[in-house]
């Protein structure tokens, strides 16, 4: 039986920038088995992996709907990095930052994985993706967020030194389960 596509939904996106370097970051949790791995030429199915595991709930879209070229392309540029978290072994979530225009960094995806979720390890992941942002002494990092996104990650990337600088209004279209099985058994 053929799925519905599901309804357009529309969504407020707020852009934020950060100036400063923070100067402090906060401390790895404790008694936990954690791991933050830089990948190289990361496998699409594996980046497509951790885009649907971390966005599905938030309806993370754009990357899953590239072609393969295109997303190959992108995630192998010399400006791009994808970090992966691992919490006892398993992967827990990642980011994905790019410095492809000079002075700036954006962290573009950026989030963890349902079982890794109210541990208390958003705020330590967070600090240590903008420890890896400001490593090259950028002049801003910025980000994104809206609001289909987690009610905390506005006021956590405010917390951690982020201010708007806008927003927009954007319509999103879910995946349908015959769109995400295609993406999947790519």
């Amino acid at each position: 039986m053929r799925q519905m596509q599901p309804e357009p939904i529309e969504v407020t996106v707020v852009f934020l920038e950060m100036e400063v370097r923070p100067t402090s970051f906060p401390p790895l949790p404790g008694n936990r088995q954690i791991a933050l791995l830089r990948t190289h030429d990361i496998p699409l199915h594996f980046y497509r992996y951790l885009t649907d595991r971390v966005g599905r709930k938030w309806s993370w879209v754009h990357t899953l709907r590239q072609s393969d070229e295109e997303l190959l392309k992108e995630l192998h540029g010399k400006d791009r990095e994808v970090w992966v978290l691992y919490l006892e072994g398993s992967p827990a979530g990642f980011f994905d930052l790019s410095r492809a225009t000079p002075g700036v960094v954006d962290l573009g995806y950026f989030g963890l994985m349902k079982h890794a979720m109210g541990q208390g390890l958003g705020r330590w992941f967070l600090g240590s993706a903008l420890s890896v942002c400001w490593e090259t002494q950028p002049r801003l990092v910025t980000v994104q967020t809206c609001t289909l996104d987690h009610p905390a990650a506005l006021p956590l990337y405010q917390k951690m030194g982020f201010h708007p600088v806008g927003q927009s209004h954007e319509v999103i279209q879910p995946l349908s389960f015959d769109e995400r099985m295609a993406i999947v058994m790519r």
